[in-house]
């Protein structure tokens, strides 16, 4: 079949679906999207190829395109046709949900050839059935033998129904009660060992005791591997035609065989915007400089794991750990002098300007990465050791397995300060973020030092798009001020000729279902205070008119608690604030009080400036407290700031404009989510109308009826020309 037969064989399953599915409203946008997507990705070479033919679509699609159905329905047929598979990553959780319980089915129902798919997860969501028979107490297995190498679990909270009447559980009983209880559900068949197959979430700390870890996984030579939860659904998706995922697991599994190869199957990053920063949490790397007590006991471990291999480490292990964890110290006690010098108190950051580490860390950094190489060394032999043994006299397998757990907890550590005083030492042409951070948040003075890469675009395109041929990128949010430029250069796509860049317009009509009010304060909003305490009266008059549901964004903590301080009596039992209670137990509320007929106003900042679905009453009107720029004391953008400007380049314009444009595209998106909403987005910074980047954000969202408002007084003002 050539490309051009199977661009048609593809956009034939996209209006397949749209003909057979019930209620489905056709929508020029859409099928744009999906004509786009056959088109470019027909003529893509998978697999061993001398000069493969890659194509990578890049699409902004308006809320209510429906943009799964149009990449799904064309992608699995062409899949299908080609024999190939197809991997979609996404952001968030809900939107794996809404792939997993609503499109795929409805695609599946639809399409002449049967499929399957399924949702790959990380280890961390299974239990491993050897830690959990451990804990559990089950017979044959010595719980003195596993997990020491970690801190000992602070004892779990009581249960709310424990706490009930006056009772409280030991807190020790109730976690054996817990495990008890999963080890029977896990041998019964009635639970999957998913983490979020179960009824209730267990506590964070109690699942970190039972969950599947790499580190602690001797795979194939352990005696569960096959009834292993983790590795049972790993089967599943090796027999999956579709498999969602998420960009960090990704990310994260690049070249080690976790998930189809990327050169081999057609692959969509919905959500797409998120990718940059994926990108650099994914190769950044920090080290707790605070709590070394787990120093104290690798030599332990480790010596006691090699007598029982009967073997000799080659090195003397207490004295590494020792020499470490003094290196580590002074490490510690020099950054905090230095720390202190320009932070009063305990808390604060300070980042090394152009990325140079002084002078008086250089060898302390060096020599805590010669010990911790060294450690490094040993503990991973003593590991392939375990293995070999394991592979070679499987009577052996449980006993390893044991033995190789106790060893797991201390590679990631060892790991951590390896990267870290790598990236510390690095310098090159392009320097890294580097910073120091303490916080005493938890009681405690925890102090960090962190290591990261400054531009994204370089390590996707180094490590991602050198193995992708066939792709889409999408999201409602990819284009800012009106172009596509910004985030092809955060995603490592600018200069990129196989990269196709297409805007799909909403089916909504914003000129008439919405309107944008700018209200001018007399007070600059770069004079924080008196900025503040001007746009919070206007807010709270306007709060005092709301009906039904709204939502207030704001750009710190700080200005949401000054807000959250001012509210009048009337006000407080409408407003729902962002962390006062949980995001589902709040969301619930707000609906209930719009249902109930009731005013109902949500205070959040940026993680509800994202990703909230509220239609119709549940938010008439969007309050945006202030333009959304990034908080100037980022380390990472700080210091791609200062390289830029090294370079004779305005970061302003580069990149705070963009990105701010994104956001702001993101925080007016919440107000219009069906055809039928109208709603009304005030903002409250007159930037957005006097400033010429502001007109540049202007030029990037839906037409609205843009409005002006001063000192009470609305009238029209001029949407920017495109």
């Amino acid at each position: 079949m050539n490309s051009e037969e199977l661009a048609a064989l593809s956009l034939a399953a996209f209006d397949q679906m749209v003909a057979a599915t019930p209620g489905f409203r056709a929508r020029a946008g859409q099928r744009d999207m999906a004509h786009s997507i056959a088109t470019l990705l027909a003529g893509v070479d998978l697999g061993a190829h001398d000069d493969p033919a890659q194509a990578i679509a890049v699409i902004q699609a308006g809320t209510g395109v429906g943009k799964s159905a149009a990449y799904a329905s064309t992608l699995v047929a062409m899949a299908l046709a080609r024999k190939t598979r197809v991997l979609i990553s996404t952001a968030t959780v809900a939107l794996q949900e809404q792939l997993m319980s609503k499109d795929l089915p409805a695609l599946a129902a639809v399409l002449p050839t049967p499929f399957s798919y399924a949702l790959a997860k990380g280890r961390a969501r299974y239990v491993c059935k050897l830690k959990l028979e451990q804990w559990s107490g089950l017979p044959g297995l010595d719980s003195a033998e596993m997990f020491e190498a970690d801190e000992p679990p602070p004892p779990p909270v009581p249960s709310t129904a424990a706490r009930a009447g006056g009772k409280t559980q030991d807190p020790e009983e109730r976690r054996m009660e817990l495990f008890d209880s999963l080890a029977q559900a896990l041998a019964a068949g009635s639970w999957n060992g998913d983490r979020d197959q179960l009824a209730e979430q267990p506590d964070a700390q109690d699942w970190a005791l039972v969950a599947a870890e790499r580190h602690t996984c001797t795979v194939r030579h352990c005696p569960r591997f096959r009834q292993c939860s983790y590795y049972q659904a790993r089967n599943a998706l090796a027999e999956a035609d579709v498999i969602v995922a998420n960009h960090d697991l990704v990310l994260a599994s690049l070249g080690m065989k976790t998930l189809p190869d990327l050169d081999n199957c057609l692959v969509v990053f919905d959500e797409g915007h998120h990718l940059p920063a994926v990108a650099l949490d994914q190769f950044s790397s920090s080290m707790d400089l605070s709590n070394l007590r787990w120093l104290d006991r690798l030599p332990r471990i480790m010596l006691e794991v090699g007598e029982k291999m009967h073997s000799e480490l080659g090195e003397d292990v207490t004295t590494l750990a020792r020499e470490l964890k003094a290196a580590l110290h002074d490490l510690g006690r020099l950054m905090m002098d230095l720390l202190r010098s320009t932070v009063v108190g305990y808390d604060g950051t300070q980042r090394w300007p152009g990325g140079v580490l002084p002078q008086a860390l250089h060898e302390p950094v060096a020599l805590a990465l010669r010990l911790a190489t060294s450690l490094a060394r040993v503990l991973d032999d003593l590991g392939a050791q375990i293995k070999l043994l394991a592979r070679d006299d499987p009577s052996q397998a449980l006993h390893c397995s044991m033995l190789y757990a106790r060893l797991g907890p201390l590679s990631p550590k060892l790991g951590s300060v390896v990267s870290t005083c790598e990236l510390l030492l690095e310098h090159g042409p392009q320097p890294l973020a580097k910073w120091l951070k303490s916080d005493t948040g938890s009681g405690l003075v925890v102090l960090t030092v962190h290591a990261c890469p400054m531009v994204p675009g370089d390590l996707l395109r180094q490590h991602l798009w050198t193995q992708v041929r066939g792709a889409v990128v999408t999201s409602a949010t990819l284009a800012s001020c009106g172009t596509f430029d910004y985030f092809l250069a955060e995603a490592g796509l600018s200069g990129n000729a196989n990269a196709h860049t297409l805007e799909v317009q909403s089916p909504f009509d914003y000129s008439t279902q919405g309107r944008l009010m700018v209200v001018e304060t007399a007070a600059d909003p770069k004079h924080v205070d008196a900025y503040t305490r001007e746009m919070v009266a206007e807010l709270l008059a306007d709060l005092a008119q709301v009906q039904r549901g709204a939502l207030v964004l704001f750009t710190s903590r700080a200005q949401m608690k000054v807000a959250t301080d001012s509210l009048p009596a009337a006000l407080l039992e409408v407003v729902l604030v962002q962390g006062q209670m949980s995001r589902t137990r709040l969301l619930a509320a707000h609906q209930a009080r719009v249902e109930a007929g009731r005013p109902s106003v949500i205070f959040g900042q940026q993680s509800f400036g994202e990703g909230l679905d509220l239609p119709g009453a549940l938010c008439e009107t969007v309050f945006i407290a202030k333009l959304p720029f990034t908080p100037p004391s980022d380390p990472v953008e700080e210091a791609r700031a200062e390289w830029l400007k090294t370079l004779g380049r305005d970061p302003f314009a580069e990149l705070v404009i963009p990105a701010t444009g994104i956001r702001l595209l993101q925080w007016t998106g919440r107000a219009i989510r069906t055809e039928e909403d109208f709603a009304t987005v005030i903002c409250y910074d007159k930037r957005l109308l006097r400033s010429g980047y502001g007109k540049r954000m202007l030029k990037g969202l839906p037409r609205y009826e843009v409005l002006r408002r001063v000192n009470g007084v609305i009238e029209s003002a001029a949407p920017p020309s495109v």
